[in-house]
This record gives C-alpha cells, sequence and structure tokens, in this order.
C-alpha cells in the first residue's frame, strides 16, 4: 500500500525512462545515474516518455515496492527546475493531476533543526 509521508525523501529520475523496466533495472538507475542507495528507504518517481505513466520505488524493510499508475487519458506534470528532490504534497500533487506552477502555498510555520 503507498502511503506518502513528511518522514521519508523523494527523488525525481529527471530522464524520461523506458516503463517496460523492473524494479532491478530502476534500482539500477538510482544506484549508477542518481548516485543514491536504492535500499536506503526512500522514494525514486520515474516517468515515462510519454508523460501518462509513472513509477514509484521504494526499499519496504524486507524487499522492493513499485507503485505503477498509468493514465488512460491525460499526462502528468513534471516539475519544473533542475532539482531532483519533492515533498510527499508536491507529490501527492502531481499523481492527483494538478497543475503544480498553479498551486500557491499559503505562509506556515516551518520548525528549524
Amino acid at each position: 500500500m503507498l502511503a506518502l509521508s513528511h518522514s521519508c525523501r523523494y527523488f525525481l529520475y529527471r530522464s524520461p525512462t523506458d516503463m517496460r523496466f523492473g524494479i532491478y533495472s530502476l534500482a539500477g538507475l538510482v544506484r549508477n545515474e542518481l548516485g543514491f542507495d536504492p535500499s536506503g528507504g526512500d522514494v525514486f518517481v520515474f516517468l515515462g516518455k510519454r508523460l501518462n505513466q509513472i513509477r514509484l520505488l521504494q526499499w519496504d524493510r524486507d524487499g522492493f515496492a513499485m507503485y505503477v499508475k498509468k493514465l488512460e487519458q491525460g499526462t502528468f506534470e513534471w516539475p519544473k527546475g533542475e532539482d531532483i528532490s519533492i515533498t510527499s504534497q508536491q507529490l501527492t500533487l502531481l499523481l492527483q493531476g494538478v497543475m503544480l506552477d498553479s498551486v500557491r502555498l499559503r505562509k506556515r510555520y516551518q520548525h528549524t533543526k
């Protein structure tokens, strides 16, 4: 079951991905292209070339979990910029089809460490 939380880190793989790739091919991209350990518990987000399919890969204590969503109509909007890190809130909006450029968040208190 997919549960997005603030306690997890989320990273985008910015290049279009072959959606035929399975768990180990995606884990290889994470290790070789992004330089992260795919078994670290972070969530890695991959988007297909046609922008209608998204895959999320995460190590879940004893094995990999992969979430796949393929749209029947429309496309996903990839966040603008070069940053590969996104928040759980941004990922939720992306999965729901909200246009990220038009979202304005009200100012909230943030605890600094």
